[in-house]
């Protein structure tokens, strides 16, 4: 009896079972594949470290690694100086349009990068509208390709992370801190920078690595704008390519390196985090003040200033989308050609947008909420497992998701392509964001409720429909928004991926622009900033307001 007991029927312990499985096909046979690929000699099946010799003994491939520190470092140094006052003038003082603002801050920050680098070659390119305009009148405007343009369009679009993380650690500041240090004599920026500042350290150091984690994996920016200055996920995408008909072993080594390299900087934060880390409960949250005279003024001229300048990229692709073309060139006049063509030539994209993402985020939040609940109320060696597991990819760069998913399962043991594949691969790379908001939402639903469900007769599966998903309905409804959002701006993973079946906008608008169709290109650009802008405000309705952290 005591046996039968012991290893009575589980339906969570099936589930955690299944989960596990989904990851060592998915996430362990993948990554052991680039692992082996990297370090055995395909010929004699010898261990090897040739490929990972090549990499540092030649500054033509090394030198990418240090190209991307160096874009990653001063984009996040240059993301905190802008947003980290940003947040404090919209916390602290009343600020003129303000919600209007805090919403162009947000699709600043989820917008793809590389539609930013596209607007401001547009904007300040070898032919670009600014560029022609100082030309006009004898000012040479700096080139924007190379290392201070991927600056430029990085800082554009990650110093809204930044806002939004110090944003809403300050809304647990106590204004009692506020007027016992101005009562004190210190106001203005000594008290930011002697009082606000150490009180939202910790959360300034994680914003700021996620900041040059962002950084450091992005690829479409550097791609586009780069030229010359090679960064290291496009070098990854470069070698893997040109790799595919022949040897990936070199592919592979490079990858791990980014593997490495990522996984380093993810333990900094751990422990910045841990080391700074405290906790903060404000009884009464910081009231916002009305300045005067020139403050007020300079106040406002920073938020606009810089506001204006991350979002004015967007709106000029808006703008240019209903201009005129003639074979490559935008000509005099407006109409909806480009748009025409775009759908003519590309409708199937626009479908795939809506399909590949929406079967992506239907299985990613049923994962997330079973995973979430496995980790948060069913805590075993096993769950623990899953729940280190999930995290992983959070730590991979996407284009390394895209090689690993590449190398292995297209070949003649795997027939996984196409549709699949992509929806699998944007699953695994999206996961743990959602499993994380999943995760901080039941762990707010006291488990007495549960108890109660279950010692009325409830089984354990119908207590979780019936009473747990629906208390963690909104929070999961709001996550899987964000996630959307992220998922049909998705580039580095799909373009790896991707067939001429699978295409989505993302990839249309990137091969579009390399091919100089600037008018589709901007038509369906505008396309997915229209999506964006429709799921941001559902999430801002569904939420009520609460804040977007990535």
């Amino acid at each position: 009896m005591k046996n039968n007991h012991k290893f009575k029927f589980d339906i969570w312990g099936i589930f955690t079972l299944a989960i596990l499985g989904f990851y060592l096909l998915f996430l362990v046979l993948p990554l052991g594949t680039v692992l082996y690929q990297a370090v055995i000699n395909k010929e004699t099946g010898a261990l090897t470290f040739n490929y990972f010799i090549k990499f540092f003994s030649k500054p033509y491939y090394s030198s990418t690694l240090w190209n991307s520190f160096k874009v990653s470092f001063c984009t996040t140094v240059l993301a905190i100086a802008i947003g980290a006052p940003l947040a404090y003038f919209f916390t602290m003082f009343k600020i003129k349009g303000k919600k209007f603002l805090q919403i162009l801050i947000i699709l600043a920050s989820m917008s793809a990068p590389f539609i930013g680098a596209y607007s401001w070659i547009l904007l300040l390119g070898r032919n670009g509208v600014v560029t022609n305009f100082f030309k006009g009148i004898g000012i040479a405007v700096p080139p924007i390709y190379g290392f201070a343009g991927i600056l430029l369009v990085l800082v554009c679009q990650l110093f809204p992370l930044i806002f939004l993380y110090i944003q809403g650690a300050l809304k647990n500041v106590d204004n009692s801190l506020i007027e016992a240090s101005e009562n004190m004599g210190c106001s203005g920026w000594r008290l930011f920078l002697k009082v606000i500042v150490p009180l939202v350290l910790p959360t300034m150091l994680a914003g700021g690595l996620l900041v040059f984690m962002r950084a450091l994996s992005d690829f479409g920016t550097p791609m586009l704008i780069g030229e010359g200055y090679r960064t290291f996920p496009v070098l990854i995408f470069n070698e893997f390519m040109s790799e595919v008909s022949g040897d990936d072993g070199f592919a592979s080594a490079i990858a791990i390196v980014a593997i490495l390299v990522t996984a380093f900087i993810f333990l900094i934060q751990k422990f910045a985090s841990n080391r700074f880390s405290f906790t903060m409960n404000a009884m009464h949250t910081i009231e916002e003040k009305q300045l005067k005279g020139t403050s007020n003024i300079l106040v406002h001229l920073y938020s606009y200033l810089v506001i204006g300048i991350a979002i004015v990229p967007q709106c000029y692709v808006i703008y240019t989308s209903f201009k005129n073309t003639k074979g490559l060139l935008f000509t005099e006049g407006y109409s909806l050609m480009s748009y025409k063509s775009a759908f003519e030539r590309m409708g199937n994209t626009i479908i795939n947008t809506f399909k590949i993402p929406g079967i992506s985020l239907i299985l990613i939040v049923l994962f997330a909420v079973l995973i979430a609940y496995l980790v948060v109320r069913r805590r075993n060696s096993l769950t623990n497992t899953v729940d280190i597991m999930s995290m992983i990819p959070y730590i991979i760069p996407g284009s390394v998701v895209g090689i690993a998913f590449g190398i292995t399962f297209r070949n003649k043991f795997f027939s996984i392509g196409g549709l699949a594949l992509m929806v699998i691969a944007l699953i695994v790379r999206r996961l743990p964001y959602t499993i994380r908001s999943s995760v901080a939402v039941l762990q707010q639903i006291p488990m007495s409720i549960e108890e109660a469900s279950i010692s009325l007769g409830a089984s354990k599966l119908k207590t979780f429909f019936k009473i747990t998903v629906p208390m963690m309905a909104g929070g999961i409804i709001s996550g899987a928004i964000l996630s959307w959002v992220t998922l049909i701006s998705e580039l580095s993973t799909a373009i790896i991926l991707y067939t001429t079946k699978t295409k989505t906008l993302t990839i249309s608008i990137y091969t579009e622009v390399l091919r100089g169709n600037y008018g589709i290109a901007a038509a369906l650009s505008t396309v997915l900033t229209v999506l964006t802008v429709i799921s941001l405000l559902a999430f801002m309705k569904i939420s009520n307001g609460k804040d977007i952290t990535m």
